[in-house]
């Protein structure tokens, strides 16, 4: 391990991590572009066989970046589409980025960084960086704008140049150290574990601003939300937020366990759709997905009295059309995502003749991370965090998410030697109390 990371690990202060010298390479997990085409004519696409750690080059940092020492990470599900180079190599990304050259250029590599999620310590600041300092405990938003750009003063997520970190640039998360802009920066809730406060920007913003913010579905008090996925990373929190504003959360998930799971999430209705023949067609034809709605619909008029104001829908085929079709008249569609394929086949009928909408969502702005982690350092939005694995495992953990094997949010040790460091506040994770920061991890859980 380089000094610097020794030093981080020893609670060392600012003076001291400035007087570290830069390492000129770090661990990372990362693509390598010789293995485009590695799973051409195969079925199974194992992420495993292309996801790799090991090192690679540090980065120059540009005026306007800090460089952070990654003591923890998570896994998302652009790290499945990056490994399995769909639906495009990421380093076609990375080859249209440095072509703006200047800064940029350093992404052009022929390896990929990975990683939209991240949690350390800042250890260099660019020269032009003035609202943050060495030796800040800091998460990430994975949004890169353009601060030049006009409409990303209306919203980041406008911009032409908008960018998801760790997937659309280099040098992300998974790894020893991550460098990234200034804007990106959020403060680390002081009660919570490094692992867990990794675990809460990416699909924790990216659900806030699907049902709270202003660009998704506006949510109000006794809104009935129907949230595919319940358990996943996204519907953990869509979950929690639902609860948190007066609505009615509807969690659908896929097997007992989950359902389990969900009910300790303090979920109103909670339905196994392995039990009612729900989702399980990846490609269902519009008439098979109308059917699933009107199965899907008693149920949830028989628990709530009503139809859904808003579907959460980061499934995609296997499920839109059932959203369409199932939300009340004026009712919205809130979408990201797409785990289950990007091509959507519904009966726009439903859509247009009863005055629903579908809104579309891709992450957070910067302003709706800051307010949907204002709640997580409050305490009022948990952790949606299952399991935890070191970086050199990065391929069994990013499996498990590509087989939906896992609930909630997987967890990477990068710096940190072992779970549960990083709390710097006890006093409010007493009050809190510990049964209720973890909802969807086991009891006794540790790192592999």
């Amino acid at each position: 391990m380089d000094s610097l990371a020794e030093a981080v690990l020893a609670g060392a202060d600012a003076d001291r991590l400035e007087r570290e010298p830069v390492p000129e390479q770090y661990t990372a997990a990362h693509l390598r572009v010789e293995d485009i085409g590695l799973f051409e004519g195969t079925a199974d696409k194992d992420v495993r066989r292309t996801l790799r750690v090991g090192p690679v080059p540090m980065p120059e940092l540009a005026p306007d970046e800090v460089l952070v020492a990654v003591m923890a990470s998570s896994v998302n599900y652009n790290a499945v589409w990056s490994a399995t180079f769909e639906p495009l190599p990421t380093f076609d990304f990375l080859r249209r980025y440095g072509r703006q050259g200047g800064w940029a250029a350093r992404h052009d590599q022929p390896y990929h960084v990975l990683g939209s999620d991240a949690a350390g310590v800042i250890v260099r600041t660019g020269s032009g960086v003035r609202r943050w300092h060495v030796g800040d405990h800091v998460v990430l938003s994975a949004v890169e704008v353009d601060d030049q750009e006009p409409a990303t003063h209306s919203d980041g997520m406008l911009g032409s140049d908008q960018r998801a970190w760790g997937y659309e640039t280099n040098f992300g998360g998974l790894a020893h150290y991550a460098v990234a802009r200034a804007s990106q920066l959020l403060p680390k809730a002081a009660h919570l574990t490094w692992e867990e406060a990794a675990s809460t920007t990416q699909c924790a913003g990216t659900s806030y601003r699907m049902l709270v913010g202003e660009h998704g579905a506006r949510m109000k008090q006794g809104d009935i939300v129907l949230i595919w996925g319940a358990t996943g990373g996204l519907g953990a929190f869509a979950v929690q937020l639902v609860k948190n504003g007066g609505g009615i959360p509807v969690g659908v998930v896929s097997s007992e366990t989950k359902a389990e799971v969900l009910r300790r999430l303090g979920c109103d209705v909670v339905i196994n759709r392995a039990e009612i023949g729900v989702g399980a067609n990846t490609d269902p034809t519009p008439e098979e997905s109308i059917e699933m709605g009107k199965r899907l619909g008693r149920i949830i008029r028989r628990e709530v009295g009503e139809d859904p104001h808003i579907a959460f829908d980061n499934n995609g085929r296997a499920t839109f059309a059932t959203s369409v079709f199932l939300v009340r008249r004026g009712g919205t569609v809130v979408t990201c995502g797409s785990s289950t394929g990007y091509q959507h086949h519904y009966d726009n009928r439903y859509l247009w003749m009863n005055l629903k909408r579908i809104i579309g969502c891709h992450a957070a702005n910067l302003q709706e991370h800051w307010e949907c982690n204002r709640l997580v350092q409050q305490g009022r939005l948990m952790p949606a965090l299952s399991e935890v694995y070191p970086l050199d495992e990065i391929g069994e953990a990013s499996r498990q998410v590509q087989q939906n094997r896992h609930m909630g949010k997987i967890g990477v040790l990068c710096l940190a030697p072992e779970p549960g460091l990083g709390v710097t506040d006890p006093d409010t994770r007493a009050r809190i109390g510990e049964e209720h920061l973890n909802p969807l991890r086991a009891p006794a859980v540790a790192a592999r």
